[in-house]
Formats: C-alpha cells, sequence, structure tokens
C-alpha cells in the first residue's frame, strides 16, 4: 500500500475542483494559495491566461497593518487589498477558486476580506 501524502491529495482536489471552476473576461477566477507562512491570491482570466490582479501577505503596504503573516487577519487583509486592487481595474465578480483547501481558517478568512472590499462571488 502507498501512502499518500497531503500535498498530492490537494493536488487532486484542487484539478478535481478546477474542472468545474473556470475564469471568463466577464467573471475571472479567483485563485488563491495557502503556504505555511504566508497567502497568496490573484484574479485570472482563464481565456487569455493572464493574471489580472495579485496580491499576497508578502506585500509592502501590509507590513505594518499585520503582526503576523500567517493567521486569519493576514489572510483578510490579503482579501481587502486584492478586492481594492480589482475595483480600480474594473472588477466586480469572480469566481472562487480555493485551490483544494477546505473552506475553513485562512482560506474563508480570506474570502470574506474579498467580499468586504466589495468582490463578489
Amino acid at each position: 500500500m502507498v501512502k499518500k501524502s497531503r500535498h498530492s491529495a490537494r493536488k487532486r482536489r484542487h484539478m478535481r475542483l478546477r474542472n468545474k471552476v473556470f475564469g471568463t473576461a466577464e467573471r475571472p477566477r479567483l485563485s488563491v494559495y495557502r503556504s505555511l507562512n504566508h497567502m497568496y491570491a490573484q484574479i485570472i482570466d482563464d481565456t487569455e491566461g493572464k493574471t489580472l490582479v495579485a496580491a499576497s501577505s508578502l506585500e509592502p503596504e501590509l507590513n505594518d497593518k499585520l503582526s503576523s503573516t500567517k493567521d486569519k487577519n493576514a489572510a483578510k487583509q490579503v482579501g481587502l487589498l486584492l478586492a481594492q486592487r480589482a475595483k480600480e481595474k474594473g472588477i466586480t465578480k469572480v469566481v472562487y477558486d480555493r485551490g483544494g483547501n477546505i473552506y475553513h481558517g485562512r482560506i474563508a478568512a480570506l474570502a470574506d476580506g474579498a467580499r468586504e472590499g466589495g468582490l463578489e462571488f
């Protein structure tokens, strides 16, 4: 019996999810990646294969607001920053791609921050 890693299981879930979630120009995909220390989010137009907007907990703008880059508060701030940048580009509606992660904790906090910032999904 072969032991499967958490990472490979998340990759399988993400591929299963990506078969259903597709970003268009009218409604791009909000993709989230969670590492142990940071949160990354980007809004992608899959028809052209281009990233329209991106934000992460590594941003210099968030350095003074965050005490830690790996908690729910940091994820929420990343969501707010991403929503602000998306509004500047005229993006209001997105499709949420949780990246194979469970919709809980930092993944949900980022989504809540993006919703507070004005994105609809």
